[in-house]
């Protein structure tokens, strides 16, 4: 073994970095590390666990808390086929939900969800997956790195489905029906496996569906009476973002990555709210200098009570807080380092990373079985 370890995140400071306690949201902020074997960490606000799950399932992604303290967690069927090089990166495949001791209460299953699923209260599940194009249908999809398909010249192609909590199909939307192609291409950068890679679906307020296009660089609301794109940020806006969603003022929170950003030649990470009647931005948060935080893929942000924002900065493992006005008041940074279990992934990425898909900060309301904090 080297005397120095070769791992530069590991060899960085861990745990809790800061804290302002008259500043920071109370709470406790739930990660599931995703190169962990299924386990839920709850830590209090001086980084202190208080609770952990254990499920039987890698996580697909991330995990949050539904009213009353069940869990809600997508994890990765076992056993599935790589469709493309980077599918076993970030599919899912089972959607389940868990009592505090890690009981599994039900769970519904397909195996071409990814990224997100999305737990309603009365146990529905809105979710992305994948359905293939071919031929003609697959020659139809704009940008892209040409020659670039899934095998056979296949691009697979992002649909929408809400699911009962017997599995019983409710509703679904296909991007093949609904985005334009000349409207919606692909960057020219990415590879045509995988169009319009679709990583966050959530409901809106008034029915509709909120979802992030990250290889397009949009984020658009869905009708779910017809099926069609009601609203999108203007191309620019935001560049291969993650994780939108609806603000009590019906305003846009977003990570954008940063990723292929126009007229940008240092790219940065940063998070924005964008008015939905003008769409213009009107907030931020980048780090002052700019260039330090800086997340390639995944990423978070949510909107605490007292109106701070917490962020994932995913890639690094790394959970902070900050007001609105940009001051930096908690600061976590996840100690649990892994490998990749996919041969796949860890051939494209073969450190041992301490990455989060989402973070999520729960005030003790939220915790009922919570008690003395064991």
């Amino acid at each position: 073994m080297p005397v120095v370890d070769q791992n530069s995140r590991r060899r960085r400071p861990i745990g809790l970095l800061a804290l302002d306690e008259e500043a920071a949201s109370p709470g406790y902020t739930l990660f599931a590390p995703l190169t962990g074997s299924g386990e839920v960490h709850l830590v209090d606000l001086r980084g202190r666990p208080v609770h952990q799950w254990t499920l039987p399932y890698r996580p697909g992604r991330h995990a949050r808390l539904l009213p009353g303290g069940t869990l809600a967690y997508n994890g990765v069927l076992p056993g599935e086929p790589a469709l493309f090089p980077m599918w076993h990166k970030y599919r899912g495949g089972v959607m389940l939900r868990a009592a505090p001791d890690g009981t599994v209460l039900g769970e519904h299953r397909d195996p071409l969800q990814h990224h997100d699923a999305h737990h309603l209260d009365d146990g529905r599940i809105l979710y992305t997956a994948l359905e293939p194009l071919r031929g003609a249908e697959a020659a139809s999809v704009r940008g892209g790195v040409p020659g670039s398909e899934a095998r056979g010249g296949t691009v697979w192609a992002d649909t929408i489905r809400e699911v009962a909590p017997d599995g019983t199909l409710l509703w679904s939307w296909r991007a093949a029906d609904h985005l334009d192609r000349d409207g919606f291409p692909l960057h020219p950068a990415y590879a045509r496996e995988h169009w319009p890679l679709i990583n966050s679906v959530t409901p809106l307020a008034d029915g509709n569906i909120l979802a992030s296009l990250r290889s397009v660089s949009a984020v658009v609301v869905i009708s779910r009476a017809t099926g069609e794109v009601l609203w999108r940020t203007e191309p620019g806006t935001v560049s291969q973002q993650h994780a939108p969603s609806e603000l009590d003022d019906g305003r846009i929170l977003v990570f954008d990555n940063g990723v292929f950003r126009p007229h940008c030649d240092v790219p940065y990470s940063r998070v924005v709210e964008i008015d939905r009647d003008s769409g213009a931005v009107v907030w931020e948060y980048h780090d002052p200098a700019r260039e330090f935080f800086f997340a390639p893929f995944m990423g978070s942000a949510q909107r605490l009570p007292n109106g701070n924002t917490l962020v994932t900065d995913s890639p690094s493992g790394r959970l902070f807080e900050v007001t609105r006005e940009g001051y930096l008041c908690w600061e976590y940074v996840v100690p649990h380092f892994a490998p990749y279990r996919e041969r796949e992934v860890r051939g494209l990425f073969p450190a041992e990373p301490n990455a989060v898909f989402r973070a999520y900060r729960y005030q003790a309301a939220d915790l009922p079985w919570l008690g003395d904090g064991s």
